[in-house]
């Protein structure tokens, strides 16, 4: 069942990395995120940060049987996750739509 597992979280890590790689190159985002979207390069690079992560808590979770290194692997994959989401966070428009000249 474990195999199983890995095998299609690395599937999900590997499309999220080539939707990050087209973001880093052409500027390409998916189209249900093109609107918040508000720089598409530092959001690619959160997307490939977080495929990256999500690679690392598979290896380390589900394939490395050492309690050490597995705990230790998963923490790395974990602070990367939450660096990616970060990063991607950033790459989103503001939430306001105020005008120039707008007091309320």
């Amino acid at each position: 069942m474990n195999l199983y597992l890995a095998v299609l979280l690395i599937l999900v890590a590997l499309l999220i990395a080539a939707s990050g790689v087209a973001a880093v190159t052409r500027g390409w985002v998916l189209p249900t995120n093109r609107k918040p979207v508000h720089r598409p390069f530092l959001y690619g690079w959160g997307q490939l940060l977080v495929a990256f992560a999500l690679c690392c808590q598979v290896v380390f979770g589900l394939v490395i049987s050492g309690s050490g290194l597995r705990q230790a692997g998963t923490l790395t994959g974990s602070v990367l996750l939450l660096a990616g989401l970060v990063v991607m966070m950033a790459g989103h428009r503001s939430g306001g739509h105020r005008q120039d000249g707008d007091t309320h």
